[in-house]
């Protein structure tokens, strides 16, 4: 009986993913390294804000779950537990905006790459060598 109220509790949730946290790293990190225009500090630092965007958004998922869960159709235990459920709604949400955000520092470095002149690519080239 447990185990069917626990299934009807996680009806509506949306699941996450398969894909593991090194994976979604791995090719953020490959994403960064396309973009030419970025320093190796700032790809460090972008790379270190999806990390954490990224096991905050997991971890707030996994104890949301549980609370849900735990809640179920028991309006007693929602009373007790709605403001956690609520807070960890707000966390992902937080690490979502986050994402959001770098996502849009990243296509600017993008265009910036894409609107370089042939002159500004020399002295790159220069630079690196």
């Amino acid at each position: 009986m447990a185990e069917a109220d626990d299934k009807k509790a996680l009806e509506g949730i949306v699941e996450m993913t398969e894909r593991s946290v090194e994976e979604r790293i791995r090719d953020f990190g490959e994403i960064l390294q396309d973009i030419e225009s970025v320093d190796d500090k700032m790809r460090r630092l972008w790379k270190e804000i999806y990390e954490n965007a990224i096991a905050d958004r997991q971890n707030s998922y996994v104890m949301f779950t549980k609370l849900v869960k735990m809640t179920g159709d028991k309006s007693s235990e929602h009373a007790v537990h709605g403001k956690g459920i609520a807070t960890y709604i707000e966390r992902m949400q937080r690490a979502n905006d986050q994402l959001v955000k770098l996502a849009e520092l990243i296509a600017d470095a993008k265009k910036k790459d894409e609107t370089l002149n042939p002159d500004e690519l020399f002295e790159q080239i220069k630079k690196r060598h």
